[in-house]
């Protein structure tokens, strides 16, 4: 079977095209026929060898967006072969990642394909949308107070901009000149300059510090300023330094939570309903992941750069 993975750490260029045994679910899990597969930050992490090994032998498998079809069940499912589906995966688990012609995941990973929807666009959602979902109810804001979103014409800033707007936070986004059509289109209330003095431009917003932040931009101990004594920071790179002014971290490790499949249908759902918007950047071979990973290394896209397992 074909995968694409990595035999030893290192640049884009270590990405290459692998032969792997074909896998079998066992019980609670499902095999899908990935036909598209998301390219994140973590899997230039995983590639590179940020992550270490994960306790496992070469080779190592990125990617934690996958949809498909169904094409084998294990028992203790509810999942029929034919189904089309998108599924979060844990590349650092038994099975390795979503670059691959099936995969094996849990069957708690697994939501059907929004309606409407291709299999493109559906790779697009869980893990950044997951990632969001799980920052707000970090942050445990209420309708009316004031959420913060560096990051916000990325993928995760964009989910996190269009959650709270539905739940009625008053958002300020950062964003380039260039963006900040998108991210005001997105809902964000308030838009400021992105950088790495983004907190400046909020307090000037929001003098006493706005009651969130969610740090898409991975900015770490910068944006802390911007946020009110007693507030929270979301992160979503494991940054849990010590704070200051009672202000609390809460670090985001969405693979803990793969298996919610409550949170998962009810992201599913909200594409439906047109509250969070897929965008995809740009489709590429599955043989050309490299050159994905490239173009994502090189910064400013806008949307996700999806892989292509069909051909």
């Amino acid at each position: 079977m074909r995968a694409v993975g990595v035999v030893e750490f290192g640049g884009p260029e270590k990405l290459q095209v692998l032969e792997v045994p074909e896998p079998h679910p066992g019980e609670g899990e499902v095999r899908i026929r990935v036909h598209a597969a998301t390219v994140n930050p973590t899997d230039t992490g995983l590639r590179s060898g940020a992550y270490g090994t994960g306790g496992h032998d070469a080779p190592w498998i990125p990617g934690m967006d996958a949809a498909g079809v169904v094409d084998e069940v294990g028992s203790g499912t509810d999942w029929q072969v034919g189904d089309e589906v998108a599924a979060l995966v844990v590349p650092m688990g038994p099975h390795g990642g979503a670059y691959a012609d099936q995969i094996v995941v849990p069957a708690a990973s697994v939501v059907r394909l929004p309606k409407g929807v291709d299999m493109v666009a559906g790779s697009t959602l869980l893990m950044n949308a997951l990632t969001a979902r799980l920052s707000l109810d970090a942050l445990g804001l209420s309708a009316g107070q004031t959420l913060a979103v560096t990051g916000a014409a990325g993928s995760y800033g964009g989910y996190v901009v269009q959650l709270a707007h539905a739940e009625g936070l008053r958002v300020i986004a950062d964003a380039k000149p260039a963006d900040e059509e998108l991210v005001r289109g997105l809902g964000a209330d308030e838009v400021v300059a992105r950088g790495t003095d983004v907190a400046d431009r909020i307090r000037a917003l929001v003098p006493d510090g706005v009651d969130g932040l969610a740090d898409g931009a991975v900015l770490d101990a910068a944006v802390l300023p911007a946020i009110r004594d007693g507030g929270g920071l979301s992160t979503v790179r494991g940054w849990s330094r010590p704070s200051e002014r009672g202000i609390g971290v809460h670090a985001v490790f969405v693979g803990k939570s793969a298996d919610r499949t409550d949170l998962l249908d009810r992201l599913r759902e909200q594409v439906e309903d047109g509250t969070l918007t897929l965008r995809v950047a740009r489709t590429v071979p599955a043989a050309q992941a490299a050159d994905a990973h490239r173009l994502l290394e090189a910064g400013g896209v806008r949307g996700r750069i999806v892989l292509d397992f069909t051909g």
